[in-house]
């Protein structure tokens, strides 16, 4: 099974950068986007085979997530079931026969972190709820989790030390994921690998230079080591600030 994410930044924008290319190309199974920045009705894809699952947030512009699936749900949920976060369209979970799967886009900490408080709140709730879900049947869930983890997940980690995506306080909250049974897949195949990002700032001609963030996940529950084939992340694919990223697993 092959399974796709990808922060778009924008579906709309990013239609007329070779999205469907891309889309046909990569030719998952599941394939998420995050950051639409749609309302409802505001687009029609047209993308046979696929059933199309959308989360808009209620102010518009903002957020957004979607899944597409060949492989039909059992059941699918909006938000984690706490209103203070569920506005914001973040997050879909599908639920399938063996396993969860979850799309989710993090809350970014901002500017001189005025939302750090914020995400350590959502950091906490959602860990509650993939926990949850856990005790009936193993999770998965991708998207732009707005944190590099360690030193190796960015270019210039010193000058970055403090900054959004790459505080003390969001890599704790990502350790404590990894602790609770779960397992960064990219870092799993490659856990030496450097110089391998998902985003690049539009600024100083960031992506020229890769001069990047790995900000975007697959992560699994570690009872689905076993069946994890390969994780990718695909650096050729351009048309957002973000590259899509791929985790290949037999289930």
């Amino acid at each position: 099974m092959k399974l796709v994410s990808w922060n778009v930044n924008g579906l709309r924008a990013v239609m007329g950068k070779g999205f469907m290319d891309s889309f046909k190309a990569l030719d998952a199974d599941v394939f998420c986007l995050q950051e639409t920045k749609l309302q409802e009705g505001q687009i029609e894809l047209d993308l046979p085979g696929y059933t199309q699952y959308w989360n808009y947030a209620e102010k518009k512009g903002y957020s957004g997530t979607a899944v597409f699936t060949k492989i039909k749900p059992l059941k699918v949920t909006y938000g984690i079931g706490a209103p203070e976060h569920d506005h914001e369209g973040r997050v879909i979970t599908l639920e399938f026969e063996d396993f969860y799967f979850i799309t989710v886009y993090v809350p970014n900490s901002q500017r001189e972190l005025t939302r750090l408080a914020y995400r350590q709140e959502w950091e906490r709730d959602f860990l509650k709820y993939i926990c949850g879900l856990e005790k009936s049947k193993p999770v998965i869930y991708c998207g732009d989790l707005n944190v590099a983890h360690k030193e190796i997940d960015l270019k210039n980690p010193k000058s970055n030390h403090g900054n959004a995506g790459f505080t003390d306080e969001e890599r704790e909250c990502f350790t404590k994921v990894l602790d609770s049974g779960y397992t960064d897949t990219f870092r799993y195949f490659y856990p030496d690998k450097a110089e391998v990002y998902s985003w690049w700032s539009y600024m100083f001609h960031s992506r020229e230079k890769n001069a990047g963030w790995r900000i975007d996940y697959f992560v699994a529950s570690d009872k689905l080591k076993d069946k994890l084939i390969d994780a990718k992340i695909h650096t050729d694919i351009f048309g957002s600030d973000h590259c899509p990223v791929e985790l290949d697993i037999n289930l």
